[in-house]
């Protein structure tokens, strides 16, 4: 019974053995050999590492946030315009200036090649001369009564401000403003512009809002922080005006996002997309020009988690490739050899009848 089962069990075998004597090695079968095992072993390292690499998985839900602050974080170069004339200002849905929020922007000067030659921090987003005057991105925001600009004298600072702007605009200065704005998570818009001057300060300098040049460079803008494969639309954006002025609204739409790393760490920002939309001036106008961005928030929230593939996945995948490697492999081997009897029968023939 028991040679019996075990016979049994060896009439199972899928794999039977050949005696060592009736193997036949070739120098062919050597070299498919060699081929098989590179060809598998690539393979291998790349099903290995894709199988330690990630995945993500995009998830959509109703945001809930409530009561937490947007940051903005903004970096751009004004290369027409010196740092003394260029403000920064935020307006919220309700029309609320955000002044109370901590704010962190820096103003660099640049000369005309583009090299810093100064620093200004701003501690709040509203400038002191901003107290006198009504902020509104539809309307002119240095809009005063004629009486009263006739009325206004200049002081001593005044006309210092005066002069040193005018020699900057004639040495060529610009601006970089860089820095982070923390504002309510409302629709609102914040804007860089020359609203911060008085009217009439404003037109000594330029002569007439047409002689404003508003040309830019958004070098980052991000509405928090970055995290493994997100585009921000606006990086590197770059308008230059000629023999014109006007401008530019940046109308942007939020979506707040959670990124979820394999480790379980989550991040909290946003993504967003943009309409660009320029208005030139024309003679009539009585705005000046800005820059504005002009953001709403989506009430969908996007989660994207980080995934790795099942080791299970792993395993399957790798049995499939290397096996289809191996019997590739072996019906190569087995070609080549039949190849080469069929060549060499004949000349063996040929030499036994001489």
């Amino acid at each position: 019974m028991g040679v019996t089962l075990k016979q049994v069990i060896k009439n199972l075998d899928a794999f039977p053995r050949a005696e060592e004597h009736l193997l036949h090695k070739t120098q062919s079968g050597a070299l498919v050999s060699v081929i098989g095992i590179v060809i598998m072993a690539t393979l291998f390292l790349h099903e290995l590492g894709y199988y330690l690499s990630t995945y993500t998985v995009h998830q959509m839900s109703v945001d809930l946030k409530r009561g937490e602050n947007l940051p903005i974080h903004i970096n751009m170069t004004f290369p027409s315009l010196p740092c003394d004339v260029l403000s920064v200002d935020a307006i919220d849905m309700s029309g609320k200036h955000e002044v109370d929020l901590d704010t962190n922007i820096w103003k660099l000067r640049l000369n005309s090649y583009g090299h810093i030659i100064g620093t200004e921090y701003i501690s709040d987003l509203v400038e002191k001369e901003h107290t006198h005057h009504k902020h509104d991105h539809d309307k002119d925001h240095h809009e005063d009564s004629e009486q009263k600009i006739h009325l206004q004298t200049l002081d001593e600072s005044t006309e210092n401000t005066i002069k040193k702007v005018k020699q900057a605009l004639t040495d060529g200065e610009g601006c970089r403003v860089y820095g982070t704005l923390d504002v309510q998570r409302v629709a609102g818009n914040f804007h860089i512009s020359v609203h911060g001057l008085n009217i009439y300060v404003a037109q000594m300098i330029f002569g007439g809002a047409k002689n404003v040049n508003v040309s830019h460079i958004i070098h980052d803008l991000s509405f928090g922080p970055e995290y493994p494969g997100i585009h921000n639309p606006l990086d590197d954006t770059t308008r230059i005006l000629h023999d014109t002025s006007g401008t530019f609204k940046y109308y942007i739409k939020v979506v707040p996002t959670e990124y979820r790393y394999i480790s379980k760490e989550v991040v909290p920002t946003n993504q967003f997309s943009v309409t660009e939309y320029f208005s030139p001036m024309k003679d009539h106008d009585r705005t000046w020009p800005a820059v504005y961005f002009l953001y709403d928030l989506s009430p969908i929230t996007v989660t994207i988690k980080e995934e790795r593939r099942s080791f299970l996945h792993f395993i399957t995948r790798l049995c499939a490739v290397l096996g289809g490697t191996f019997a590739v492999t072996g019906m190569l081997d087995r070609w080549m050899y039949r190849l080469m009897e069929t060549i060499t029968k004949p000349k063996a023939k040929t030499s036994v009848s001489r």
